[in-house]
């Protein structure tokens, strides 16, 4: 089965901006009420992930306590407002922090400067829509609604003629309309205010269900323009499905299917986006007998944290190469043993917290809960038990990462102060991951030959610091939007995207430098060179992320992760055309 992601699907220009701005609201909020002027998208669950973070939707300004109105703060969503409630939010004292979406608001510009020049004003939208609601205000009565073509036969002679479009009309349906006005008023200034990435995203609909055997439009139910991109998509023929969530695809039949295409509207996260990618995956791989069982295998090994597991001991055999010390089995076992039982622990806790979002592994943790459970457990005690067995160095130190692992999600402080935990600590997460997987991969092996810091001990721990960190901040850039929404403070939400991508490639070109000048500088083995290909592939994983239409979450992180084995395989064939 191929599954192609339109390019265009989920949030827009506007809306991204929107959610960013209440989000940044969000994390730095006192005992400020926050409230949004209706939904601040129509999606229902980004809107009960914003109440969680307490940010509220209101649908009247009488809908703020009184008690409230000093304190409060009211956000304005991307749709905008017309004048008039403005001025009634002004005069109850409420803050405004207006989100109105650049576009919205040229719109907005055009319709109130040709209403003051006298011209009546038509407005081509969806009667009762926020934003032609809003944009309807700034006509101060001189403005008309024009619903569908048939509405123009029922306006009256108009002298002067200004027309707009909701930005996010209909492409085929305004040339439609304005071409019934132009002929009944033949010098009526016509403005193209439909959004480029409207324009786009249905341009892109209608040429990927022409190729199609099955359409899956995601987006609220409410949402006009995702209704908008349902429609044209029946329009080339072609079955399609207006689906919210992922279940929803456990009522269809989809195996009959060999090509389904995917879209979504403007106010779509992409984290929905990405479970229905996932589950569809799930399908395609039953369809596929050759590679089918490879495939599958491998998705339970990620899906599982197995594929984390067997990565760790990868960087842990290519660890004690790179120091010069002799491969012991034990240490690799550890490193897979300790990295799996806290990957395990740490996802049930994550579940937890991200139990509207969901992800690719939430299915089979919460089915298996305790055979999950029990196996981490039992890991961890082999884990320290090898450990022991390798001397009290190596023992001391693992058991001290564990309990840091097991400390990290723990309330320490009293819930009045922000930071209760040390999960709380912007940033910790990717830090605090690579710090552990480089202990227990280049500092536990050291160890065992006593409490002696080397050159090569030094380079196997910041190498492995490394790759560990790019490939946890790279796995958070594709989860920026569900991160931000339940207030995890990664790296990449705490820097911004941008940012974050100049930070890794320093990170890997130094990485690079380091690993060519190691060796000869008598610090490590020449397993150093072999090991560049890791930030090649690193590299290859910067593009990826860029260009991921055609990956499902599950193999992204799959792709991710594979980092790891790739310093393993480079390992051995270093090892055997050493031997």
């Amino acid at each position: 089965m191929e599954i192609r992601l339109a390019r265009t699907a989920g949030f827009c220009m506007g809306v991204r901006r929107a959610v960013d701005l209440v989000l940044d609201i969000a994390q730095h909020k006192g005992k400020e009420s926050i409230y949004t002027y209706g939904p601040l998208i129509h999606n229902p669950q980004t809107i009960e992930l914003l109440k969680k973070r307490g940010i509220m939707p209101i649908d009247h300004i009488d809908d703020i306590e009184a008690s409230d109105n000093n304190a409060a703060t009211i956000i304005i969503r991307a749709h905008g407002i017309s004048p008039q409630e403005r001025e009634k939010i002004k005069e109850n004292g409420i803050r405004i922090i207006d989100a109105t979406c650049p576009k919205v608001a040229h719109v907005q510009a055009i319709i109130k400067k040709h209403a003051q020049l006298n011209y009546a004003v038509l407005i081509v939208g969806d009667a009762g829509h926020p934003e032609v609601n809003s944009l309807h205000g700034y006509s101060y009565g001189k403005g008309f609604i024009i619903g569908n073509i048939d509405d123009c036969d029922k306006l009256p002679q108009l002298d002067k003629v200004c027309v707009v479009a909701q930005t996010t009309q209909s492409v085929d349906d305004y040339a439609r309309i304005i071409q019934k006005i132009k002929d009944r008023y033949p010098q009526a200034v016509i403005f193209n205010t439909i959004c480029d990435s409207t324009e786009k995203r249905q341009s892109e609909v209608k040429r990927l269900a022409g190729r199609m055997d099955a359409m899956f439009i995601v987006g609220g139910r409410n949402s006009a323009n995702t209704k908008r991109l349902v429609t044209l998509s029946e329009e080339q023929g072609t079955p399609t499905y207006h689906i919210e969530t992922a279940d929803e695809l456990n009522e269809l039949d989809i195996k009959k299917y060999d090509k389904i295409g995917i879209s979504a509207g403007a106010s779509t996260p992409n984290w929905i986006i990405e479970r229905i990618m996932d589950q569809l995956s799930s399908y395609s791989q039953s369809k596929n007998h050759r590679l089918g069982i490879i495939l599958r295998s491998w998705q339970f090994c990620v899906r599982t944290d197995i594929y984390s597991a067997v990565g760790a001991g990868c960087l842990s055999f290519s660890s004690m190469l790179l120091q010069q010390l002799d491969v012991n089995i034990f240490h690799i076992l550890t490193s897979a043993l300790y990295v799996y039982a806290m990957h395990t622990f740490n996802r049930f806790i994550n579940l937890k917290r991200r139990s509207i979002i969901g992800s690719f592994r939430e299915y089979a943790f919460g089915r298996h809960e305790k055979v999950y459970v029990l196996a981490a457990v039992i890991a961890i005690f082999i884990a320290l038990a090898l450990a022991f067995l390798a001397g009290p160095g190596p023992f001391l130190l693992l058991l001290a990462i564990s309990i840091s692992g097991v400390l990290y999600n723990t309330k320490l402080l009293p819930d009045r102060w922000r930071i209760k935990s040390v999960k709380d600590l912007p940033g910790s997460k990717n830090v605090s991951m690579a710090l552990a997987w480089a202990c227990v991969v280049a500092v536990v092996p050291q160890l065992e030959m006593g409490f002696i810091v080397t050159a090569g001990m030094i380079v196997a721990f910041l190498f492995a610091f490394f790759v560990v960190f790019i490939r946890s901040a790279l796995s958070d850039m594709l989860d920026i939007q569900g991160d931000s929404l339940i207030g995890r403070e990664t790296i990449p939400v705490l820097i911004g995207k941008k940012q974050t991508q100049k930070l890794l490639w320093g990170i890997s070109f130094f990485t690079l430098a380091m690993l060519m000048i190691a060796h000869s500088a008598g610090w490590t083995s020449s397993l150093s060179y072999a090991l560049i290909t890791c930030i090649f592939y690193v590299w290859i994983c910067f593009y990826l992320c860029d260009r991921r239409a055609k990956f499902s979450g599950i193999i992204m992180e799959g792709i991710l992760e594979t980092i790891y084995i790739i310093a393993g395989l480079s390992s051995m064939i270093w090892v055997f055309v050493g031997t």
